[in-house]
């Protein structure tokens, strides 16, 4: 805030005291008369049940349940933060009870100094009106500039080691074999050099395309001779270790484009002055192009290296978490979609054409770079024909498939939820079948596979049948309050990690002690609840603000509390986003996993206020069904 207008704060607020469970906000007692922020204490928030009813929280099938609490907590407020800001923006009675936890001092502004601070900083206004939003703004821009200096200073590969610079494992060849058989070797396999070395993979010379043009082409060199005859002997090297910076020096040095990078006199790998300068920025389209047109494998191995560094410069240039999950999604269906078109190049095009589905974060489009293999497969069989032989004809391709995708990067999934499993290759009847089953019994074991299956989309196919799959399911959904009712449930059992005590709660011990699961406790919540909104309305869309802003539209929820949803989620997946890529520029396992000790102020603060906003969607869901 500019100095008048903190100024003008300062003078106008009161100390106020309130003792250990005294009511400092009530319902009953007319329109927010102050802005009240924390100096000392804690203050709980009580949402009252019967008053969210009667406000009419606009979801007309929302029923009344006889054994509910009748008062409901919000949340847990500390000092520095304030409250009730929306009551006083809208000039109507608080929603909530707000009481002293424990002895508490709040520092209180009257309503007629907050609007006419409201109107004379730009500032205080966008904090108060846009509260979540404008906080992660703040955190957004924050992560921007780390990752423009990153990108600017060339970390993306010169200040990168040799290792993960690496592109493919080396070719090679023997110091006696025929140039014309070298020259074949480096065309099949596309590249520009060839590494000669003895039988234990030690360095000995290497031969590139200049060497092609100057010793081969304008000489009258014989083209049976072996290649130690043409070859630049005692090639550079340097350790894996080493970093991509101190190969530029090299080359500059000697005047060579390749690199050899070696361990323990074994090759491990050659990196050229292309594979250093062509990271340093990488195109959205070319990328996706170059996907589309890969070759082989190996290729799509290589070229799924790059969209880190493509996610890293969209970063840097301001783009919105939402996007940048989005385009980590397409790069990833480029990618299925070129493994499936290769597969099918290698085993045939089997005879009843198919559907290839995504489940889980790839259906809803919000993948961050930590992501395994959910999918499966929809066919409609010809007139007469057997789903059990189609399936069998099918199996052995998804399951080429599905390892293709493994060595692309994408594990395969723990829970075999994968197109091999014949129980994910099904008919269009058989689907239906199998999800109209889940939906009339609704046990947990079928609850948990529709939080997985319900958010489907198709990747490779025609998408006709899986649009009619798409809406038969949201028909039925939308019909079945008692499987509502379950899923609210099922939603209901993942709590945000608040506490009363402490800022957040953390997991005690395994494999990661102190720490929150940004996935499991973080988005979950919002991606269940999304989905039950959306599935109650009839709502087809299958991303999570996607469907929290289709429901809005619908009118079975407020606009303002679809979008600070919408912001909360976005910042978790921003904190993913922001742990993988440390986790990776470390050479770790990447995990969901964050130490809330670890993060800075604003952080903490953002990541509290998103985790109220998700008790606040799944209160809305205890209450509506």
């Amino acid at each position: 805030m500019a100095p008048a207008h903190l100024e003008f704060l300062a003078k106008h607020l009161h100390l106020g005291f309130y003792a250990a469970g005294e009511v400092i906000t009530d319902p009953a007692e007319g329109a927010a008369g102050h802005c009240y922020i924390i100096k000392q204490g804690r203050v709980r928030g009580e949402i009252s049940a019967i008053h969210e009813k009667q406000a009419n929280w606009t979801n007309t099938t929302a029923r009344e349940d006889k054994n509910s609490d009748p008062a409901v907590d919000e949340a847990v407020l500390v000092t520095g933060e304030c409250f009730p800001v929306g009551a006083l923006l809208a000039d109507r009675p608080v929603h909530t009870v707000h009481r002293a936890v424990e002895d508490t001092f709040c520092f209180e502004l009257d309503q007629k100094d907050f609007q006419k601070l409201l109107k004379d900083s730009a500032v205080f206004h966008n904090f108060c009106t846009r509260r979540l939003a404008s906080l992660l703004d703040q955190a957004l821009e924050c992560f921007q500039a780390q990752v423009a200096t990153k990108v600017a200073s060339g970390e993306t590969s010169l200040n990168a080691p040799l290792s993960r610079i690496v592109r493919r494992a080396p070719v090679t060849c023997r110091p006696q074999t025929p140039i014309r058989e070298v020259l074949q070797a480096m065309n099949a396999a596309r590249i520009g050099s060839m590494v000669i070395t003895d039988t234990s993979l030690k360095p000995l010379g290497v031969f590139t395309l200049h060497d092609l043009l100057w010793r081969v082409v304008n000489s009258s060199v014989d083209r049976d001779a072996p290649i130690e005859t043409v070859m630049t002997r005692s090639p550079l090297s340097l350790p894996p270790k080493a970093f991509g910076h101190q190969a530029v020096e090299l080359m500059t040095r000697m005047g060579f484009g390749h690199v050899c990078v070696v361990e323990n006199d074994r090759l491990v790998g050659v990196v050229s002055e292309r594979d250093l300068f062509s990271l340093q920025r990488v195109g959205l389209v070319h990328l996706s192009r170059a996907i589309k047109n890969a070759p082989d494998v190996a290729e799509l191995v290589q070229l799924g290296e790059d969209i880190h560094r493509v996610i890293d410069q969209m970063l840097a240039q301001g783009a919105s978490v939402a996007q940048l999950t989005t385009i980590i999604s397409q790069f990833n269906d480029h990618i299925t979609r070129r493994v499936i078109t290769l597969s099918l190049d290698k085993l045939g095009t089997p005879t009843c054409a198919f559907g290839w589905l995504s489940f889980g974060s790839e259906g809803r489009q919000e993948q961050t770079l930590k992501t395994d293999q959910d999918n499966g497969i929809l066919f409609v069989p010809a007139a007469g024909a057997n789903a059990a032989a189609v399936r069998e004809e099918l199996l052995p391709v998804a399951y080429r498939i599905n390892q293709v995708l493994a060595e692309c990067g994408f594990p395969l999934c723990p829970g075999n939820i994968m197109a091999s499993n014949p129980e994910c290759c099904l008919s269009l009847d058989e689907w239906k079948a199998c999800f109209q089953n889940w939906i009339e019994h609704g046990s947990p074991m079928h609850l948990l596979k529709a939080s997985i299956y319900f958010d489907f989309r198709a990747i490779y196919g025609d998408r006709t049948p899986v649009e009619e799959l798409r809406r038969w399911v949201a028909e039925r959904v939308a019909k079945n309050d008692a499987f509502l009712h379950q899923m609210a449930e099922n939603a209901l059992g993942n709590s945000p990690p608040l506490g009363l005590v402490r800022d957040f709660v953390v997991e005690s011990g395994g494999e990661h002690p102190n720490t929150i699961n940004l996935k499991l406790r973080g988005t979950t919540p919002f991606v269940d609840g999304a989905r039950l909104l959306a599935l109650a309305h009839g709502i087809t869309d299958t991303n999570t603000a996607g469907r929290l802003r289709a429901t809005a539209v619908a009118g079975g929820i407020p606009d303002e509390e679809a979008e600070a949803w919408c912001n909360a989620f976005d910042f978790i997946q921003l904190l993913r986003m922001r742990s993988h890529q440390k986790q990776e520029s470390q050479g770790l396992t990447l995990d969901n996993h964050i130490n809330p000790d670890t993060l800075n102020d604003l952080d903490r603060r953002i990541l509290i206020e998103a985790f109220r906003q998700a008790r606040k969607l799944q209160t809305r869901l205890s209450l509506d069904y």
